[in-house]
Formats: C-alpha cells, sequence, structure tokens
C-alpha cells in the first residue's frame, strides 16, 4: 500500500472516531505524516481564534505534519470526549487548551499513559502528568496590571475587576497577581462579577456596577473583550472619560488597536503560544527531550509606547 493510501486510510480512522471538523491541508508528497489532535476550549474568544491561527501556519510549514482541530464550544465534557477520541484513534500527538483545569486532568493524563505525548497550552491541567505546559505567567501579568494601575491612580480610586472564568487558572491567577499588584493602600474594589471572558457579559456587568457606584476610577478586566464590553457600556452611560480601562491579551488586531484607539489606557500581552507549540512538538516527534514548562514573556502596551512595540514586563 502506498504511503498516500495509508495516510487515507489513517485519516478515515480518526474522522470517524472524532469527528473532524477542520484539518491543515492534506501534505503528504509521499512522505509519512503525523498527525496532532488539538482541542480547543471554544473559539467564541478572539484569542483563541488566533491561537488556531497560529498553530494552523507553524504546522503549514512542515509537510509530515497534520493537524485535526476540534472545538469543545466551551463544553468540558465534550473537550474530555475530544481527547479519549483522539487516544482510541491512535494520533501521534495531542495539544490542549483546556477550558477547566480539574475535569481535563484524568483524560490528559490516560492519553500520556497511553503512550501519546500531550502539549497543555495556556491553561493548566492539575498536576504533572502531561509531557509540556507552555503558557506565559498569569500571575505576573495580573501583578503587572495591579501596579501599574496603582501608580496610574496615584494609589487611590474606586476599582471593578471584570474576571475571567475563575474555575480557569489563568482567571485565579489574574485575580491573585492583580491584588497583590493593588496592594493594601487606598485602592479600593468596589465591584467583581465573573464575566467569563465575553464581552457581552462583561457590558451587562459593567451596566450593574455603573447603576450602583456614581464614582469609578478604574476597570480591570481579564480580557480584552471583557475591558471593551465595560468601555462600551460606560461610553453608553455616558461615564467613558471617568475611568482607566485596563486588559489584557494584546493581540495585534483587537487590545492594541484599542489602546492606539483610546479605548484601553493600557493591554498586557498575553501570548497564544501557538508557534512554540508546533516547535515542541517537532522536537517531541524526532525523540528529543523538551522542558516540562515553557514560560513565555509578556509586554505591556500603553500610548505611549503602543507605536515602538510595548514594553516588556517582569
Amino acid at each position: 500500500m502506498s504511503s498516500m493510501w495509508r495516510l487515507a486510510a489513517r485519516l478515515a480512522v480518526v474522522a470517524a472516531s472524532t469527528g473532524i471538523c477542520g484539518c491543515a491541508e492534506d501534505k503528504t508528497d509521499g512522505e509519512e505524516v503525523m498527525i496532532i489532535g488539538m482541542s480547543q476550549c471554544n473559539l467564541g474568544e478572539p484569542w483563541r481564534v488566533q491561537m488556531n491561527s497560529e498553530i494552523k501556519q507553524a504546522a503549514a510549514k512542515h509537510a509530515e505534519l497534520k493537524i485535526v482541530f476540534k472545538d469543545a464550544q466551551n463544553d468540558t465534557l465534550k473537550q474530555r470526549a475530544h481527547l479519549e477520541e483522539f487516544v482510541s484513534a491512535g494520533v501521534e500527538l495531542i495539544i490542549v487548551s483546556p477550558k477547566e483545569a480539574a475535569p481535563l486532568t484524568e483524560p490528559v493524563a490516560k492519553a500520556v499513559q497511553a503512550g501519546i505525548p500531550v502539549i497543555v497550552l495556556d491553561r493548566r491541567v492539575l498536576g504533572e502528568e502531561y509531557t509540556c505546559f507552555i503558557g506565559a505567567d498569569n500571575r505576573l501579568i495580573g501583578k503587572a496590571a495591579g501596579e501599574w494601575i496603582r501608580n496610574k491612580a496615584g494609589g487611590k480610586g474606586k476599582v471593578v475587576e471584570l474576571k475571567g472564568l475563575m474555575t480557569s487558572t489563568p482567571g485565579q491567577d489574574r485575580h491573585t497577581g492583580f491584588r497583590e499588584g493593588l496592594g493594601e493602600g487606598e485602592m479600593e474594589v468596589v465591584f467583581e462579577a465573573d464575566m467569563k471572558w465575553l464581552e457581552p457579559n462583561a457590558r451587562k456587568e459593567m451596566e450593574s456596577a455603573l447603576a450602583r457606584f456614581q464614582a469609578i476610577d478604574v476597570v480591570y478586566a481579564h480580557n480584552d473583550p471583557g475591558a471593551h464590553g465595560a468601555w462600551l457600556a460606560a461610553k453608553a452611560a455616558g461615564r467613558e472619560q471617568e475611568m482607566l480601562f485596563v486588559g489584557i491579551d494584546a493581540l495585534p488586531h483587537e487590545g492594541v488597536v484599542y489602546v492606539r484607539q483610546g479605548i484601553l489606557d493600557a493591554s498586557f500581552q498575553y501570548p497564544t503560544g501557538g508557534q512554540e507549540a508546533i516547535d515542541v512538538a517537532l522536537k517531541i516527534l524526532a525523540g528529543q527531550k523538551v522542558p516540562k514548562e515553557i514560560t513565555l514573556g509578556s509586554r505591556i502596551f500603553t500610548k505611549d509606547n503602543v507605536d515602538t512595540g510595548g514594553q516588556p514586563i517582569g
């Protein structure tokens, strides 16, 4: 049987087992092709769409790789099933960006136990039964945001915190780090809510905050869509000039643009790790050792530095 026919047969097995929702282009050319399963927790956030795009672009440079993308649509049970299906289909490697830590811990461990390397991207699972974790230091980013806000506000003011999904490790770390950076002076968090990373939720929560408090000095959102949703709510109330708006992600076409437009006062970069995931996958598939943990750097973008590429934090 030719290599192309063998690949077609394997892909048919993967398709039957996983219900493929999207693959990279066919790149056989007679070469041995290795199939990587990628489970994304949801594609309702621009940042996650960007992650998938960067993975696809990075993989497209390597004819030996074929990526099977799956979207869990914010459903933890569906994402657990993705990993189980990838294991049953016998993919060479799995990349997963978990919705929540605890529920994904067991299926990640079972994949590793089955001999399939797993790269955990962005959000952690519990324990250490995975091949490699790649992500930025969310606690450090949150702390840098708190320190910047404290300094910018002169050490006092009323703050609204719009949190990401608090059952996810980034939400927890961006909250904990922020409170550390804010310190115990005269900065007071008067309103906090879990907007689950979604802009419409953030806008609704901000409307509640505006109705309750006549004075709000700062809005800190765990991502840029949340900060933008809060700004839209404040603008609708005619109050957007009264407060600072700070977010996290700094995508070139989103947070950085908001800073340049004057909508956000600051955005802290949260790199997707898509390119790095493919770099690590290639090393693993070549039998090389890789670090257990890879921490990505971050930058802050403000109106003063946005046109020069931001400034590193940490």
